[in-house]
């Protein structure tokens, strides 16, 4: 499996749009300027997203994008099939030449079952509990509740 840029700043995005509330239309250029990331790039990764059927959009002076469908039925895994090419199932090819020279790679199996290891695991994460997470990390470094009362 290979993560690509492309994929680490859609799960950005999706998980910034989850951070709002859900009937709010989040524009691309204030989640690029929270972020740091490129409004034309994020353009392109928006479209993919949308015809993957995970954001919905509204053009106009108040429009922008908000998750299509509750963030606890969007997984991780989703979002980086939305934009990049299907996840590779394995780093090499079980009959390759090169890998050592003749015959079957003596790996793949190894290879093959990492790679199902990190889908799994990722098809487990939902923006939901990355969003919880956020909030609850946010909430625990706020000043409030650093200081504490005097006894």
């Amino acid at each position: 499996m290979k993560l690509t840029t492309k994929g680490r700043f859609a799960v950005t995005a999706m998980l910034d749009i989850a951070l709002h509330d859900p009937e709010e239309y989040v524009s691309i250029a204030a989640i690029g300027d929270r972020r740091h990331l490129s409004s034309a790039y994020l353009e392109q990764i928006f479209g993919k997203l949308r015809r993957a059927g995970l954001l919905e959009g509204v053009r106009g002076p108040a429009g922008g994008y908000r998750l299509a469908k509750p963030a606890d039925q969007i997984t991780v895994i989703d979002i980086l099939e939305a934009v990049d090419d299907p996840l590779e199932k394995a780093s090499c090819d079980k009959n390759r030449a090169v890998c050592d020279g003749e015959g079957e790679c003596i790996t793949f199996d190894l290879w093959e079952s990492l790679n199902e290891e990190i889908r799994r695991f990722l098809k487990g994460i939902s923006l939901k509990t990355l969003a919880d997470k956020k909030k609850l990390k946010d909430q625990s470094l706020s000043p409030v509740s650093i200081i504490k009362p005097k006894v």
